[in-house]
């Protein structure tokens, strides 16, 4: 069972190095193809965009499919649009190759998720997932900042064949070692659409939603804030990524041991943690050790984020757990997109120091939303 949780986690370290590889490598891009650094901010935004509106369609779409044969399927488009990025010759094209592969994002998540919840005992299955997420820990661990060292050593499409080359191996893992799963009874949109009457998903829903967009809100512009802020280049910036990635391992392992014992507790700390972190920046950003440290504990906190939001919204329907997880995919890519761009609002219309406020608002926002989860009768 274990085996299993790692090899899918192999397959999420893949597409997230594919999805967030970007973050590192936008000021390059913005400079080849002169366009603004907000403009640039779509290469993520609509990524998670398209996820967003097509995750739980294209999963009830296929959802009686062969669960290998569709994991390997999206992981050989993930490893196509790659290659395309390498070859694209103006931002347009850039842009295609980057949503091509977004519409069948939330298969490989929503499936890959289900399976780690349901590998171990009930009581046990937040670790389960903090496993697989743990692939995209290891994504922001060595993806992002390997993706950004490749682009200031050589140039920004190397980062692109480095994506390619990952889901080539994550393929090969799951090809290999991935047991085949059965095909399940197809799924209907009406008989899940219960899920969506519950007022505490609701809740749930945009309790996750704000505190992912308040993650990405900054940390989308991330290399942008450490160059024009804190003076850092290109290589200065590459290792401070791999800083904020192996400090997220230790925090997403902490998480997923605390969601297993209190999950409203969990998500409150990580909230009010992540606002001191993000006003300590706004003070500090501009020094080179604070900032080093400061980013230390970042991805100590950020890093958890993305799993705290999941346990949070699945545990409102635990019985339809592939299509509850392809709606978190929803969630969380529209949360990226809303704090990607309400990021690169701010960077437009203020200085980029500035940035840090759109996170610090959003926060705030979440906060209030965890009273309304904790005090109110929705259960």
């Amino acid at each position: 069972m274990k085996r299993t949780l790692y090899i899918l986690a192999l397959g999420t370290f893949g597409i997230g190095t594919t999805e967030f590889g970007v973050i590192g490598i936008l000021p390059q891009i913005a400079s080849a193809f002169s366009v603004t650094i907000d403009k640039a901010g779509w290469l993520l935004s609509s990524f998670a965009l398209t996820v967003a509106i097509f995750g739980p369609f294209v999963m009830l779409l296929l959802s009686s499919i062969n669960k290998k044969k569709l994991m390997l399927f999206v992981l050989g488009i993930f490893a196509i649009s790659n290659i395309m990025s390498v070859f694209a010759n103006s931002f347009s094209f850039l842009l295609i190759a980057r949503i091509l592969p977004a519409f069948l994002h939330p298969v490989f998540w929503s499936i890959a998720l289900a399976l780690a919840a349901n590998t171990l005992p009930d009581n046990q299955s937040s670790k389960g997932v903090a496993i697989v997420f743990g692939g995209f820990t290891l994504a922001c661990v060595f993806g992002i900042p390997l993706a950004t060292f490749m682009a200031t050593l050589f140039n920004w499409q190397s980062s692109f064949i480095l994506c390619a080359i990952i889901n080539v191996l994550s393929f090969i893992g799951v090809l290999l070692f991935l047991p085949s799963t059965l095909i399940v009874e197809k799924q209907t949109i009406g008989s899940q659409s219960k899920i969506l009457k519950k007022p505490v998903f609701w809740i749930n829903f945009i309790l996750s939603f704000l505190m992912i967009a308040a993650m990405y809100s900054t940390y989308g512009y991330m290399a942008d804030f450490l160059g024009k802020i804190t003076g850092m280049n290109g290589m200065q910036i590459s290792y401070t990524l791999l800083i904020f990635g192996i400090s997220g391992v230790g925090g997403n392992w902490l998480a997923g041991r605390f969601l297993s014992k209190n999950v409203l507790t969990t998500i409150l700390v990580f909230i009010i943690a992540l606002l001191i972190v993000h006003v300590l920046l706004f003070f500090y950003g501009f020094y080179y050790i604070p900032m080093l440290l400061l980013v230390m504990v970042w991805g100590f906190v950020h890093t958890s984020g993305f799993l705290i939001s999941n346990v949070n919204l699945t545990s409102s329907a635990p019985e339809s757990a592939e299509f509850i997880n392809s709606i978190f995919t929803t969630c969380g890519n529209s949360a990226v997109t809303f704090g990607t761009l309400l990021g690169g609002y701010f960077i437009y219309h203020f200085e980029i120091k500035y940035i840090i406020w759109s996170s610090v608002i959003l926060l705030v926002t979440a906060l209030i939303f965890w009273f309304l989860k904790r005090f109110s009768s929705f259960k």
